[in-house]
């Protein structure tokens, strides 16, 4: 499994995914702990929340480039520009929409208790966690920077 060797020995992609894991991780202890439950989906898939795992995938990313290919290079010109692109994203068309989300599902809640006649929504309630907030961006890049800082200085 040669293909399997290369993609692990890849420095760059085994950091990007290990800064999405890390963060992850920490959101899912962070959830745990305030609401004493423990969910393994979050760990795969969950969106939003503290911190950003998709700034700290690509801050790791673009860290982990400067390190190998050099801060004059054309990945690391391309991996800072793609990560600028996510975290606006994030915080800002991710975030509006899931603020959206809060309030049609404050509106969908409100018809379906009407007596008279209640509409019936072809949807279930929508996913409000979508986006983050500035902090939680902010700690998920510094958190990527982390990743790729002890992964260049630990990496055999």
């Amino acid at each position: 499994m040669d293909i399997i060797r290369q993609i692990l020995s890849n420095k760059i992609l085994v950091t990007a995914f290990a800064g999405y894991f890390t963060a992850q991780i920490i959101k899912s202890l962070i959830e745990g702990i305030m609401d004493h439950t423990f969910s393994f989906s979050r760990l795969l898939t969950g969106n939003g929340g503290m911190p950003s795992s998709h700034a700290s995938t690509v801050t790791a990313l673009a860290t982990m480039t400067a390190f190998t290919d050099g801060v004059g290079s054309f990945q690391f010109a391309f991996s800072v520009i793609f990560a600028i692109v996510v975290m606006v994203d994030a915080s800002g068309v991710r975030r509006e929409t899931g603020n959206q989300a809060v309030i049609l599902n404050e509106l969908m809640e409100y018809f379906a208790k009407l007596k008279d006649n209640p509409p019936r929504f072809s949807h279930d309630k929508l996913k409000e966690l979508i986006g983050h907030t500035p902090l939680q961006v902010q700690t998920g890049a510094a958190l990527g920077v982390v990743v790729a800082v002890l992964i260049h200085f630990f990496w055999k």
